[in-house]
């Protein structure tokens, strides 16, 4: 039989004291905020269960990594500036995203099987150097097409670089290794699972999804390389998604990002230390792109921008690729949002495979909805994981009863966009929830240019009238309990 070494009550205080002082001075000396349900998880967790609890919190607790100090970025000029609102320039350039510039063209699809064509085509058209980066790449149909078309590439003498996250590429990471080594394609996994000194903390998973062909084309949205997000899976359908082409400037903000979690994949004390800001600069420099200017590279694959209508000024796609995440002090995404819906005038349309929003993101639509903005969410009735649908439910609620438009679609929704009037548009790979907004490496694009806002809001506006309403019906006392453990606990895991 196992015997445990007997512990005093005074070396048992004693533990639970410094259990809970390392939290303090991992939460508030490095400026880690938390959600209040998380908080007070861990603080009872350590005080109930120090030996488990302690241990858990060192391996998953850390929030952020440790970075230089946001450096501020220039707000946008030229005569297409103004189409950026005010506010978004302010916000976005104080904690260092960088400004918007004009795009040779765009293009989103709705269609799985377009959107595989699409990133194929891209993927083909690489001369010299292509970098991707993905949660998921399938042990199936769609991996191993993609594996196959990244090893044609490296065969050719592409530099081809694949990051693929450990967790979300758990069972299938390692499916294409023979081929892609084979052929010279450069892998790495994400922070391992276990966890190594140097890569990071194992709660924080990377969720960005791109690729970025030669520097001025990049492949983006909410897709997963998987059969699920393209052509579904035997007997079930695709899931509905979202993915985009974009050639020009966005592509280089995009790759300047990639070099980041490159560099973190490798072990972040085994690097020079450049920021994002530092290494976009040097990659706008290298592509040429200053003042708004679109590089060759871009314009000599791209499609031309659509012509100026009556109702839409003549200039080209205009956008910034916006992360979030460990990475960067601030939580970019969140403050975004935030900001956004109340800023918002008219209309708020949003689309996401969970929600599980924190209080300040609930409160601000919430009060949106009872100021009569007109609020549109759809979500899959049923996702793919079933403790954020429990931990939805009062978040749902609270909305339908304030008059917001809540539809549950029948099948499997996962794309993720957000248009707040007529002036921004979101799209890529960051959910509603707290562990997109406050844990994950996330990244997305935002437009603003009329016509990809009219695409994406007019894309939200049908999807939703497929979708049933949901109620604002108080649930039985069980199932209330239920959901507010799950939230409870649902923002760790």
């Amino acid at each position: 039989m196992l015997h445990l070494p007997h512990i005093s009550p005074l070396e048992h205080s004693a533990f639970v004291a410094a259990g809970l002082l390392t939290y303090i001075v991992v939460t508030r000396v490095r400026r880690q905020r938390r959600h209040p349900y998380a908080a007070m998880a861990w603080v009872l967790g350590i005080a109930a269960f120090p030996y488990l609890g302690l241990p858990l919190f060192l391996i998953f607790g850390t929030r952020k990594l440790i970075r230089p100090a946001t450096r501020r970025q220039p707000a946008p000029t030229g005569p297409w500036a103004h189409a950026v609102p005010l506010w978004t320039r302010r916000l976005l350039a104080a904690v260092g995203v960088a400004a918007a510039q004009p795009q040779a063209s765009v293009r989103f699809d709705a269609d799985g099987a377009a959107a595989l064509e699409r990133l194929r085509a891209l993927i083909a058209g690489s001369r010299h150097t292509l970098d991707v980066c993905t949660y998921v790449l399938g042990d199936d149909e769609v991996g191993a097409t993609v594996a196959a078309d990244l090893a044609e590439r490296a065969r050719a003498g592409v530099r081809v670089r694949l990051l693929l996250d450990s967790i979300g590429s758990l069972k299938s990471a390692h499916s294409h290794d023979a081929l892609l080594k084979a052929a010279g394609v450069h892998t790495r996994m994400f922070v391992p699972a276990l966890g190594i000194p140097g890569r990071g903390r194992a709660n924080l998973r990377n969720h960005r999804k791109l690729v970025v062909a030669d520097g001025a084309r990049l492949w983006g949205g909410g897709r997963n390389i998987a059969n699920e997000y393209f052509i579904g899976r035997v007997g079930e359908p695709a899931w509905l998604d979202l993915s985009f082409v974009a050639c020009g400037p966005l592509a280089a903000q995009a790759q300047a990002l990639f070099e980041n979690d490159w560099r973190i994949a490798r072990g972040v004390r085994k690097a020079p230390r450049l920021d994002y800001a530092q290494r976009l600069a040097r990659r706008e420099a290298e592509l040429g792109v200053h003042a708004g200017v679109i590089p060759a590279a871009a314009t000599a694959t791209a499609a031309p921008a659509p012509a100026p209508t009556a109702d839409a000024p003549a200039l080209p796609p205009l956008a910034q690729w916006v992360p979030s995440g460990p990475d960067f002090h601030e939580d970019i995404l969140h403050a975004l949002l935030v900001s956004a819906i109340f800023h918002a005038e008219r209309r708020l349309l949003l689309a996401t495979p969970y929600f599980v929003p924190d209080e300040g993101l609930l409160e601000a639509l919430l009060l949106a909805a009872r100021r009569g903005l007109q609020i549109t969410l759809v979500i899959p009735g049923r996702s793919n994981h079933r403790l954020a649908d429990w931990a939805r439910g009062r978040a749902l609620r609270e909305l339908a009863a304030a008059g917001a438009d809540v539809r549950l679609l029948p099948g499997m929704l996962h794309a993720k966009a957000v248009v707040v009037d007529e002036v921004l548009a979101l799209c890529g790979s960051a959910n509603l929830d707290s562990r997109s907004l406050f844990i994950n490496y996330e990244a997305m694009a935002a437009f603003y240019g009329p016509a990809e806002i009219d695409w994406l809001g007019r894309w939200i506006t049908e999807t939703a009238q497929r979708g049933q309403r949901a109620s604002a019906r108080p649930p039985s006392w069980w199932r209330d309990i239920g959901e507010g453990l799950v939230a409870t606990v649902g923002f760790q895991l």
